[in-house]
């Protein structure tokens, strides 16, 4: 009996001790992570461009500590200019609906927020899902009245010096149209191309000659366990899209695990990061 006591002892501190870090800890564990990664068909003139991914910020998804509301955006957007990124992209999920714990924040000011991201190449973004459910009319308006340019299916030419780029925003596999067709047209065939958009599963949809693709949505899964896996990751591939680079036969993907959370405000081993990628030519 003595001994069982103990037991249970034990695991109760241990469940109590991986709570706090579930609900508290990580999530406030911030982080902009520098990622190196090499895509064969990459125009070398745009080497070591420095590309920002702030994915699916759900601005107000925590109201009590460690928070994410707007005054935690302002701080993120000082510590991602600082960070002097080339390009920033904006994979969508600006806004939250119905997250325990959490409270609203308008599109407008989060636009006004984000406003002030600093990047030579630019600043764009696209709508994620929870942006459709709530107004996707009301928030791409918001951070066009901003100067921040929204790539629903079109696209956009960035140029730094040698460095040429077609930059193909692809609206929200969930809720947009999510037209290729009408993202890639205009473009030669002679033009490099980056690609970004909210939810990774589009990706078998997409042509070869996109050299790399930017996502967010999945969260990483906000919860990784050890031996496990990712219990919940919201996407019709399961684990295959979740988080990090993905090359299926030469075509290249990049999930970003994002910075806020979604149902409940909680990340294991998966803590909440703006990606700072670096890209290179292999």
């Amino acid at each position: 009996m003595r001994k069982r006591r103990i037991i249970s002892a034990i695991l109760f501190i241990i469940g109590l001790i991986i709570a706090i870090w579930a609900f508290f800890a990580e999530p406030n564990s911030f982080r902009i992570r520098e990622q190196a990664i090499t895509i064969g068909s990459w125009p070398e003139a745009c080497n070591n461009k420095k590309v920002a991914i702030l994915a699916d910020l759900h601005v107000g998804s925590r109201n009590l500590p460690p928070y994410k509301g707007t005054d935690s955006l302002r701080w993120l957007v000082d510590e991602v200019n600082a960070s002097l990124p080339d390009l920033i992209l904006l994979p969508g999920d600006f806004v939250i609906q119905g997250v325990a714990g959490g409270s609203f924040a308008s599109p407008e000011e989060v636009a006004e927020i984000l406003e002030e991201l600093k990047a030579s190449m630019g600043v764009f973004a696209v709508l994620g899902n929870h942006d459709w459910w709530f107004d996707a009319k009301r928030v791409e308006k918001a951070f066009a009245d901003r100067g921040i340019t929204v790539l629903e299916d079109r696209s956009a030419k960035l140029n730094s010096g040698a460095c040429k780029l077609r930059l193909v925003g692809i609206s929200d596999f969930w809720e947009g149209p999510h037209d290729i067709a009408q993202a890639m047209d205009g473009i030669d065939s002679s033009e490099s191309i980056l690609a970004f958009t909210h939810n990774p599963d589009i990706f078998p949809e997409l042509p070869k000659h996109i050299s790399l693709t930017i996502a967010g949505h999945t969260h990483g899964g906000q919860v990784y366990l050890p031996f496990i896996g990712r219990p919940i990751v919201p996407s019709h591939y399961g684990q295959r899209y979740a988080i990090g680079h993905i090359d299926e036969d030469g075509k290249n993907l990049y999930v970003s695990p994002g910075v806020g959370t979604s149902i409940f405000p909680v990340r294991f081993l998966v803590p909440p990061e703006v990606t700072l990628l670096s890209i290179t030519s292999g």
